[in-house]
């Protein structure tokens, strides 16, 4: 069963310029982890926010991720551009 996985990010003021360059440069390695599906960005430039949407394979796998981020200090960084910490949920995909 596949989890999507939303992240929602509060900016910190004039960070979209930095953060860019930062995505490009880091969202392939995401999309290339094992059981990753997709991530989608959305910025709402007004509220100073911006929507992280994965989906993965499983939870499992998303877990898998965020420990080789955080032990190679791109969470560090990705966090660095926010006010606060995200707002994670995970939503796990219903067959109906």
């Amino acid at each position: 069963m596949t989890v999507r996985v939303t992240l929602n990010c509060q900016l910190k003021p004039g960070s979209v310029e930095s953060l860019t360059p930062f995505l490009a440069e880091n969202l392939p390695n995401v999309r290339g982890f094992n059981g990753c599906m997709s991530v989608k960005v959305f910025f709402d430039i007004d509220q100073k926010e911006m929507l992280l949407e994965e989906e993965w394979i499983s939870l499992n796998q998303h877990k898998e991720y965020m420990k080789y981020i955080t032990d190679n200090g791109v969470l560090a960084e990705l966090a660095s551009f926010f006010e606060q910490p995200p707002v994670v949920k995970y939503f796990e995909k219903e067959m109906i």
